[in-house]
């Protein structure tokens, strides 16, 4: 074991995929495949670049000598120049022109853009997957009566089926806004040391057109097409604030499936999946704690509060760009995107084994459709001849009975025998048991599920149908 702190990140909740896309590996290679589009670049406009020259740094894109880095950064105390050095020794031929008329933020903040489009694809696929789950889910429990709740007190029947779709337009949101960010990936592109494009003006003779198509082609020779139009010496850090506003809201939205799951685990209605050999508790082996609905939680909490942050730097940037970004932007980014991976990968694992349980949650309805169907029962005395007023206060008086026998005494609710054995409601005895059918209150709510998944969820699924069949792991 390590004698010094861990990120908790790392260890025990972020995937493999997500870590190595945050890994100083994966962003030197970038590092270097920018360095190598630029020359490419420059050489294609008519600067003085070999051929043997592009053929050496081609040959050490992957191949990242990270100790002769990290020793010149000791010296230079710089790091994308410590990495110009150590790409230099690998390709001596090619060392004067490593960098021509770029400044740091042409590898630091275009790698980074496109390491953020990357890890947002990741997000994506995990999206789509738990959209996927909790559209099975909700489909298969669209007719199942449950308890809504308003206020968190007893309200009008929902449908088990019709709550999770409630859970799912959350993430429908979340995916829409998330693709919207995806599709407006812009890198910084080739501008220079405050942005004027200058050092490239000078390169080029003056030629404006020369230094437009060059930003032009290292960008298309990125795989992207667009930039900001303007530029300080750092894109914008709006920019990193949309981003982390996204994956604000994806953790919002995990956070309210999992708090519910949480109180259903509590009613003894819901489950998530718990394994044969895990402990609930140390001291109470009973306990059956829902730890990954808790950890959502936990993590999304973090999560949630990341874009402020990214607010502040933003608004503290002067002028064309200060430093103190840099150490903040370094934490705050790759942490943000390794919570949320986490946190969809328990998602993921949660909505593939929920557990219900249909008599509970039929106790607990019966707890409570007395009181709900009394207009019913009202309205059909009425038709059979009855009084009104008089029903509605006998109504009244059978229903304060027995809510006194319930909260005073403890006792199961008893308004419908009481119902049954007076006289006046005599008429429709024999409806009163059809009466309480839950089915006849759930209103529209399994074709409102029904409907919503085939008409807005299907279609996002099977534009992402390459990418379903995920499923999430807890591995501590």
């Amino acid at each position: 074991m390590s004698s010094n702190y861990v990120d908790p990140l790392t260890t025990r909740y972020a995937t493999k995929p997500m870590l190595e896309q945050f890994s100083e590996k994966t962003r030197m290679i970038l590092w270097r495949k920018l360095w190598l589009a630029l020359a490419e670049s420059e050489k294609q406009l008519g600067l003085n670049i070999t051929d043997e020259q592009l053929d050496q740094m081609r040959a050490h894109l992957e191949d990242i000598n990270f100790e002769v880095a990290k020793e010149r950064e000791k010296i230079v105390r710089h790091d994308v120049m410590a990495y110009v050095y150590a790409y230099g020794q690998q390709c001596p031929k090619a060392m004067p022109i490593i960098h021509l008329g770029a400044t740091s933020c042409y590898v630091t903040d275009n790698s980074d853009a496109i390491i953020y489009h990357d890890a947002l694809i990741l997000v994506k696929n995990k999206l789509v997957n738990v959209m996927d789950k909790l559209a099975k889910f909700a489909l298969k429990y669209a007719d199942m009566p449950t308890l809504g709740f308003t206020h968190l007190q007893p309200a009008q029947l929902v449908t088990v089926g019709k709550r999770a779709a409630l859970w799912l337009q959350e993430l429908q949101m979340d995916y829409e806004n998330l693709q919207f960010v995806i599709d407006n990936t812009k890198l910084r592109g080739v501008k220079g040391t405050t942005g004027t494009q200058a050092s490239f003006l000078q390169l080029f003779d003056g030629d404006h057109e020369k230094v437009k198509k060059l930003n032009k082609l290292v960008v298309e020779k990125m795989g992207f097409c667009k930039t900001f139009d303007v530029s300080g010496q750092t894109y914008s850090r709006k920019y990193d604030y949309n981003i982390l506003s996204v994956l604000s809201q994806i953790a919002q939205s995990a956070y309210k499936f999992a708090n519910d799951l949480r109180i259903l685990q509590n009613m003894k209605e819901m489950e998530e999946p718990f394994e044969k050999n895990q402990i609930g508790s140390s001291a109470m082996a009973y306990k059956r704690n829902p730890m990954r609905s808790e950890r959502i939680c936990s993590l999304a909490r973090y999560v949630m509060t990341l874009p402020a942050n990214a607010a502040n730097t933003a608004a503290t940037q002067w002028f064309e760009r200060t430093l103190d970004d840099s150490a903040n932007r370094r934490l705050v980014m790759a942490q943000a995107f390794l919570s949320i991976d986490a946190i969809l990968e328990i998602y993921m694992n949660i909505t593939d084994g929920m557990v219900v349980y249909e008599n509970t949650i039929n106790k607990h309805i019966m707890a409570e459709l007395p009181f709900m169907s009394t207009e019913v029962i009202l309205m059909e005395c009425v038709k059979a001849g009855g009084d009104r007023q008089e029903l509605h206060e006998k109504i009244r008086v059978h229903s304060m009975e027995a809510s006194k026998m319930v909260k005073q005494f403890g006792k199961d609710n008893d308004l419908i025998e009481r119902i049954k054995n007076d006289k006046s409601f005599e008429a429709i005895n024999d409806k009163i048991d059809s009466i309480l059918d839950p089915k006849n209150f759930i209103g529209r709510a399994k074709e409102q599920t029904i409907e919503y998944i085939n008409e807005v969820i299907n279609p996002i699924l099977q534009e992402n149908k390459k990418v379903l069949g995920l499923n999430g792991q807890v591995n501590v």
